[in-house]
């Protein structure tokens, strides 16, 4: 008897994890099989996250568009692709050239997109520009590319290929979006102002288009970091307000990322927020108590610049 009771714990806690195995498993099965034969349009393809995406929806049969603003870039991530891929359950990408900064290109690219197949099932916005520093220093120039880039770029190729969703009354659009479309963080204005405008434009295309059976999806994580860097160390436990961002910084990895945009476009969720507790916890504190919000953020700036002035 008292054999079996130690036993009892290390079966059971051995039952859970292979049942939660299982299903995570059947979960990626299904995933995958809900794009099979889905023309899945992907911006940024040779980003970090555009590269996984690009994988995990090639490995599930998708028929991909792949865009990019490099020729060579995409021919590498072409070339990856095929080197893995089952031929008997793959199809060959399609290559398009595409910079969403360049918004006077977009419409002849979305004729090019829609050439490739002839209509567009499922299209994920992913290219992002990014910049850091205080409002004064950024140009306004700058502040216009960061928007063409991030908001109006992406709402232009949606806007071209909506039509094609529309009368076929079916599709999906992804916005690979960011915390920074929900609260703003300091010496992040504009970056932060683009993920806003394009966070309330989808959320309004999303109740325009659902009588025509089109779904609108956000993945918004904190930060996507990228292969091989990991947080630097030092004295963020200093004060609240560090550590605060220290949590909101340390983003999630590329794949996972990727893997969550394919259950979303599999499940046609409408928001997903990819975040640990704490940027969770701001978020709600922004939203019921935004003074105590706006104190605790002004207080890291305060503290930000007197460590600067030493």
């Amino acid at each position: 008897m008292g054999v079996l009771a130690v036993l009892i714990l290390p079966l059971l806690l051995f039952g859970i994890s292979g049942i939660i195995y299982i299903y995570r498993a059947v979960g990626r099965l299904m995933s995958k099989s809900a794009v099979q034969n889905k023309v899945v349009v992907i911006t940024d393809a040779i980003s970090g996250l555009g590269k996984e995406c690009s994988r995990v929806f090639h490995s599930g049969g998708a028929r991909l568009v792949l865009c990019g603003k490099t020729w060579e870039k995409l021919e590498a991530l072409y070339n990856a692709l095929i080197s893995v891929g089952d031929p008997s359950v793959t199809f060959t990408p399609k290559l398009v050239l595409l910079d969403l900064s360049d918004i006077n290109c977009i419409q002849d690219v979305a004729k090019e997109i829609l050439d490739c197949y002839g209509c567009v099932d499922i299209l994920i916005n992913n290219a992002s520009m990014k910049v850091k520093g205080p409002v004064q220093s950024i140009s306004l120039e700058l502040d216009k590319k960061i928007m063409d880039a991030n908001y109006f770029g992406p709402i232009t190729l949606t806007k071209a290929l909506l039509p094609n969703m529309i009368s076929r009354r079916t599709g999906q659009v992804v916005l690979v979006n960011n915390i920074q479309g929900k609260l703003g963080v300091p010496f992040r204005a504009a970056y932060a102002a683009s993920k806003h405008a394009a966070q309330g434009f989808f959320d309004c295309l999303r109740a325009e288009v659902e009588e025509f059976d089109v779904c609108i999806s956000t993945v918004s994580p904190t930060f996507i970091r990228s292969y091989h860097v990991q947080p630097e160390p030092g004295n963020w436990e200093a004060s609240i307000w560090k550590f605060f961002f220290r949590k909101l910084t340390y983003g999630v990895h590329p794949m996972e990322v990727a893997e969550e945009v394919l259950r979303t476009v599999s499940r046609k969720k409408q928001e997903v927020f990819m975040a640990n507790a704490i940027p969770k916890a701001a978020l709600y504190i922004r939203t019921f108590f935004p003074e105590l919000f706006f104190a605790i953020i002004a207080s890291g700036v305060k503290e930000k610049q007197k460590v600067e002035e030493k």
